[in-house]
């Protein structure tokens, strides 16, 4: 099996890539080879073009991961173009070189995130919701999985991931969090009532690998456990994973003063289940956040 990776040095893609190298061969396709052997290993193919390629017949299968992170800077108008062309634009050049094969890759999995949805209340919302709110997080997420999907034929099925918070031990959200946390001033934004979709890494790496090998998934799959937590049960968990009170509120004009309108994905949340995946036989080996927690061992 021969396996077309982007966005290998995120979080994500840093964790796969070395999973996915016990049963296929990798490419990984990066700006910067140089520093993507620094995360990944000299042992992976790296190309930093892809117009090296008239098609893509020679892959099994694409796992587009890319993307300019969503939380690193303040969404001014030239960050948020960034966001959404480090997104569509290799997704198009990916789907292109798909269509333009004979015998293009059997399966195409592509990032999104439950961004798709916008701020909810506490509805459960699997992947039949259809009423997602207007905003810059769904607008993005929408023209992504557009994009995706148009590579989808009898002969390349396509899965889009809609991910929530991924937990792991380093990197990610959580080594946004912990640090507040561990001085004693953790606590829940507002009234913490907001709900949070997470997952464990490693129930997301299983997951995608799930996705590739059985041929019978495709569309939009959740990538969240099936236990969302409000943001005040997530923030008091954390405190007592970490052995710390969890008595601070944080105000959430605070956030926005300091983070602008992406404040909203902190402030707003979404109440995300993962019915497709569960259905497609799936089995969480973490799906309450006291599971996920303890087998960090953030201590």
């Amino acid at each position: 099996m021969r396996i077309l990776v982007t966005g290998g040095t995120g979080l994500i893609g840093s964790y796969l890539v070395p999973m996915l190298q016990d049963h296929a061969q990798i490419v990984a396709y990066t700006r910067n080879v140089a520093s993507a052997e620094l995360v990944l290993t000299h042992h992976i193919q790296f190309v930093s073009n892809l117009d090296i390629y008239d098609n893509l017949d020679q892959f099994d299968a694409v796992v587009n991961l890319a993307g300019e992170p969503i939380v690193n800077k303040r969404w001014s108008r030239k960050q948020k173009h960034k966001l959404e062309h480090s997104r569509w634009d290799l997704t198009q050049k990916l789907v292109d070189l798909i269509q333009a094969g004979n015998q293009p890759p059997a399966v195409f999995i592509s990032g999104s995130a439950i961004g798709y949805y916008g701020r909810q209340q506490d509805q459960i919302i699997d992947e039949s919701f259809a009423s997602p709110h207007p905003e810059f997080s769904h607008t993005l997420c929408k023209t992504w999985e557009d994009i995706a999907l148009s590579a989808q034929s009898d002969k390349t099925r396509v899965c889009i991931l809609r991910t929530g918070i991924v937990l792991a031990r380093k990197g990610g959200a959580l080594s946004k969090m912990i640090p507040p946390f561990r001085l004693g001033l953790g606590g829940p934004i507002g009234d913490g009532q907001h709900y949070m979709s997470w997952i464990h890494l490693e129930d997301m790496l299983h997951g995608i690998f799930h996705l590739l090998v059985k041929d019978t998934c495709s569309g939009i799959y959740n990538f969240t456990a099936p236990n969302p937590v409000t943001n005040k049960e997530f923030s008091q968990q954390l405190a007592k994973a970490l052995d710390r009170p969890c008595f601070m509120t944080t105000p959430p004009f605070a956030l926005k003063l300091m983070m602008g309108e992406m404040s909203d994905l902190l402030i707003y949340g979404q109440r995300v289940v993962p019915a497709r995946l569960l259905e497609s036989g799936f089995q969480f080996r973490y799906p309450t956040l006291e599971d996920a927690l303890n087998q960090l061992q953030l201590n």
